[in-house]
C-alpha cells in the first residue's frame, strides 16, 4: 500500500466513524467517499502539499478495496483461477493456480495483515489472541480462513485462505477435467442412489471437498441432508440442507461446540444422509456409530492411499477414550463403510481419482479386507472387475453395477 493510499484511506475512516455510515449496508458508500478525499488530495498535491497521484481511478480502487475489501490481496480474491493465498511473512504473499504455488510482488507491514485478519474475522464473530493464537474462520464469500499468531507463529502472522470455488459441482465436470474417467463417473452416481457410505481420501489440496461436492450432485434430490464441518467450506446444491459448524470457546472458556456434539445433534434432525467435512480425532466414533445405525453418511479423511485411509479410520476412534477397543472399531469399519474413493495430486497441479476400493466387510486381524474396484494403471482409472461387497444396497434400489463393472479394462 502506498503513502498516498494509506493517507486517503484513514481520512475516510475518519469521515466514515464521524458520519456513522455502516459501510456493509451502503455499499456505495466507501466508493462516493474515496473519489471524494482522493479529489481533495489531487487539490492539495496541485498546491505542492502531496506528489501528484499518476491515477486518481486506481487510487480510488485501491482506497476502497482497502477499507471494504482485502488491500492488496483483493485482485487475488477477485481473480478467478487463484485458489489459495497465504501470507508467510509481510514481504512472502503466496498465491496458488492450479495447485502450483508462485510467489506475489505484494508488500505488506506487520500492522496491514494485522488489520486484513481483523477485516477477515469481523463477520464471523471468531477472535485470535494470545490466549487463542489459532483460528479457522468462514469468510462471507466461503472461504476458508486458518491464522496462526507468534510465539506459535515465528516471527509474523502465518495466515492462510483458500478461496470458495463454485466451478465444480458435478461429476460430469470432473470427468470434463480429466479428473474422473466416464465409467467410475456412473458408478459413483449408482453408489449415491443406493445410500453407499462413502469415505474419501487423499493428502492436502487433493479436492476432497470438491468430490464430496461433486458426488452429492448424483444423490437423490428428496434427500435430507445434514452436514458438519469445523468452518464451513461445502457448498451443496441441495434442496432440503442444514449445515452445521463448530464454535469457538468464549473469552471465559464456556461455549465450545465440537464436532462429536455436532454428529450428535445432527441425528436428531431426520437426516437421510449426514456428512462430515473431515475427521481428524474422536469424532470418528461418532461417525461409525451414525453410519452403523443404517444412516448413510460421507466424509474426508487425509491419508496416502485408500487402504491408509481405512487403517486410520480404525485407528482415530481410539483417541475417544480407554475403554474403546479395536476389537469394536476395526469390525465397525469393515461393516460401514462401502467405498473409499482416493484422490492425488500430480506435479503439475491436475488432481485425479486414483483408485476406489470396498470393503469386504471381513477384516484380518487389525486390517479391514478390501477389494479394488477402479485402479490407475499406465496413468488411466480402469475398472479391474471386481464389484462391491454390499451389492445389495445397488438392488434394493433398482440397480446394477455389473453394468458399468463387469467388463474387465484391458
Amino acid at each position: 500500500m502506498t503513502d498516498a493510499v494509506r493517507t486517503i484511506a484513514d481520512r475516510v475512516r475518519t469521515r466514515v466513524l464521524r458520519d456513522g455510515v455502516d459501510l456493509s449496508r451502503d455499499e456505495s458508500a466507501a466508493a462516493r467517499y474515496a473519489h471524494e478525499e482522493v479529489r481533495r488530495y489531487s487539490e492539495r498535491a496541485l498546491a505542492g502539499a502531496h506528489a501528484q497521484l499518476g491515477d486518481e481511478p486506481g487510487t480510488a480502487r485501491d482506497v476502497v478495496a482497502s477499507i471494504t475489501g482485502y488491500g492488496q490481496l483483493q485482485p487475488y480474491f477477485d481473480d478467478p483461477d487463484v485458489e489459495e493465498i497465504w501470507i508467510n511473512a509481510p514481504t512472502r504473499v503466496f498465491v496458488a493456480r492450479s495447485g502450483v504455488s508462485e510467489l506475489t510482488t505484494v508488500v505488506l507491514s506487520d500492522r496491514e495483515v494485522r488489520e486484513l485478519v481483523e477485516r477477515m474475522l469481523q463477520h464471523s464473530g471468531r477472535r485470535v489472541d494470545l490466549s487463542s493464537p489459532f483460528v479457522d474462520a468462514s469468510l462471507p464469500d466461503g472461504s476458508r480462513l486458518h491464522v496462526a499468531i507468534p510465539d506459535v507463529a515465528r516471527s509474523h502472522w502465518s495466515v492462510n485462505i483458500r478461496k470458495f470455488q463454485r466451478r465444480i459441482r458435478s461429476l460430469t465436470q470432473l470427468i470434463e477435467l480429466g479428473s474422473l474417467t466416464p465409467r467410475a463417473s456412473e458408478f459413483l452416481r449408482m453408489s449415491m442412489l443406493a445410500g453407499a457410505n462413502i469415505l474419501v481420501s487423499g493428502a492436502t489440496h487433493t479436492g476432497k471437498t470438491t468430490m464430496l461436492n461433486a458426488l452429492m450432485s448424483g444423490a437423490r434430490t428428496s434427500d435430507r441432508v445434514v452436514t458438519v464441518e469445523e468452518t464451513f467450506e461445502l457448498d451443496l446444491d441441495v434442496r432440503d440442507l442444514v449445515a452445521l459448524q463448530c464454535r469457538q470457546p468464549s473469552l471465559e472458556g464456556t461455549g465450545e461446540i465440537t464436532l462429536r456434539r455436532l454428529i450428535k445433534e445432527a441425528l436428531r434432525m431426520r437426516p437421510d444422509r449426514l456428512i462430515v467435512g473431515e475427521v481428524r480425532e474422536a469424532e470418528s466414533l461418532d461417525l461409525l456409530i451414525a453410519l452403523n445405525s443404517g444412516l448413510p453418511g460421507m466424509c474426508t479423511i487425509h491419508a496416502n492411499s485408500a487402504r491408509d485411509a481405512l487403517a486410520k479410520l480404525c485407528t482415530l476412534p481410539l483417541l475417544a477414550g480407554r475403554n474403546i477397543d479395536s476389537a469394536f472399531v476395526v469390525p465397525t469399519v469393515a461393516s460401514c463403510i462401502d467405498l473409499v474413493v482416493h484422490l492425488t495430486l500430480d506435479r503439475d497441479g491436475h488432481r485425479r481419482v486414483a483408485e476406489i476400493i470396498a470393503p469386504t466387510g471381513g477384516c484380518t486381524g487389525a486390517a479391514v479386507d478390501a477389494e479394488a474396484i477402479f485402479v490407475t494403471r499406465a496413468g488411466e482409472l480402469v475398472a479391474t472387475g471386481a464389484a462391491p461387497a454390499r451389492v445389495e444396497k445397488y438392488r434394493a434400489v433398482g440397480l446394477d453395477p455389473d453394468i458399468v463393472l463387469a467388463e474387465v479394462a484391458r
